[in-house]
């Protein structure tokens, strides 16, 4: 459940379970039987809270009917909330908090040796060509809204050469798309205290893996970024023209609250720097609605700052008040169908100006990652530099010479119609 970097630990388990000789099966069939079921869960606000003690509970059902014997809750929501979920799920049979997945193979096999936990990586849903590389895992940021840091703890970058030979080995593993995610990449190596940051891994990765690979960037907050690293981005060969910078908000008061410590002048020029440098750059941002203080003049701004801008994709929630953040108990509350109201208002804007942003693109030429194969109605999906995985859109090509191609290669292909997402192409 959960996000790319939970996606991560995940495939690290997977391939840990399959290395002691455990067999994997992703969902049970008709009259089928399973001896454990293990759910790797998120806890970072209450819809997700929700969505997944309603996973937890259909688990229980299938245990009382007799299709599962065990299961194993791990994962955020552990890490959050632990006593409650001890008291309150008496039929679970392992709690395990986040990256303790020697505690599970233990769990499983009590004589096996903790050193002998094997630490591959196994892809989920059979996606090779598409691979998320976490350099980092908790946040020293501490923004006012976030549980992040109380669930997943303080800064801990991952050294450098594992992050290189980790991304050798899934490029060998046929990987031709490497997406770096962390909660925040820009203070990557800042804990190490030795001059190590995302720049100089980026730049050694350039130089090990194979040529034909795109780099993808997520989770950049926009107080580091600059025009220098927005330079750096577009000069290198491998890193896509790809920036996920979620903003939150822009009016300096409310980001202020937020302990965003980062002001609206310098949000407006990083990304107007963008549009000037290249005006088919993608840009993808977060944004809250509702959140303390937020006035209808605080929300206006937001709705122009989209406007001008110019975003290809923009994510639009409201403010959910988490429980052990500061701004929980701010003053000045927004009603929640207030905060609701303006997130779908902006999520209709914002449809407005991927659309317009999508039909850039129309009788252009792009590089196309192929993910999904149908010779029957001789089409293909796949993804450009303009895509992230399972989060924007995709591009549909036709044309006669698809029985040729195979999931995980690189094609060109001519944009022909678009949606709001989504590029309709011809191969070439």
């Amino acid at each position: 459940m959960g996000c790319p970097k939970n996606s991560v630990d995940s495939e690290y388990l997977t391939g840990s379970l399959i290395a002691q000789g455990h067999e994997i099966i992703n969902e049970l069939q008709d009259n089928e039987l399973a001896d454990i079921a293990i759910i790797n869960t998120c806890g970072f606000i209450q819809d997700a809270v929700k969505e997944n003690i309603d996973a937890i509970l259909d688990l229980e059902e299938l245990k009382l009917t007799g299709r599962i014997k065990k299961i194993i809750v791990a994962g955020c929501l552990v890490n959050r909330y632990e006593s409650e979920l001890r008291k309150e799920l008496q039929t679970i049979d392992l709690f395990a908090r986040s990256e303790e997945w020697a505690k599970v193979l233990n769990f499983l096999n009590p004589k096996l040796n903790e050193q002998n936990c094997e630490r591959s990586k196994i892809a989920l849903n059979k996606n090779f060509w598409t691979r998320y590389l976490k350099i980092s895992e908790g946040c020293n940021t501490l923004c006012s809204y976030c549980a992040i840091p109380s669930i997943r703890g303080r800064l801990r970058s991952v050294p450098l050469e594992k992050i290189i030979s980790e991304a050798k080995v899934l490029c060998s593993a046929g990987a031709k798309e490497l997406c770096l995610v962390g909660q925040d990449l820009t203070v990557y190596g800042s804990d190490f205290n030795n001059g190590t940051d995302l720049k100089m891994l980026i730049s050694e990765l350039q130089k090990e893996i194979p040529d034909d690979t795109w780099i993808r960037l997520f989770y950049l907050h926009p107080n580091r970024v600059n025009e220098k690293f927005i330079d750096f981005v577009m000069n290198c060969e491998k890193v896509l023209n790809y920036l996920d910078v979620p903003i939150q908000h822009i009016d300096s008061e409310i980001l202020t609250s937020m302990n965003r410590a980062c002001d609206s002048a310098h949000i407006e020029g990083i990304f107007k720097y963008v549009r000037k440098c290249d005006e088919l750059f993608t840009l993808r941002t977060t944004i809250m609605t509702g959140f303390p203080g937020e006035t209808n003049e605080k929300f206006q701004k937001v709705i122009d700052f989209l406007e001008e801008i110019q975003f290809d994709f923009a994510g639009t929630f409201a403010f959910s008040p988490e429980e052990g953040t500061k701004a929980a108990k701010f003053k000045n509350k927004v009603p929640k169908k207030i905060a609701d109201f303006r997130a779908s208002k902006l999520s209709e804007i914002q449809s407005e100006i991927s659309h317009e942003r999508s039909q850039l693109f129309l009788n252009r030429e792009l590089k196309i990652l192929i993910e999904e194969i149908d010779l029957e109605s001789s089409e293909v999906w796949g993804r450009s530099y303009r895509d992230a995985p399972e989060i924007d859109g995709i591009t549909c090509i036709s044309g006669n010479n698809i029985k040729n191609l195979k999931q995980g290669d690189f094609v060109k292909a001519k944009i022909l119609d678009c949606e709001e997402k989504d590029l309709f192409a011809n191969l070439i």
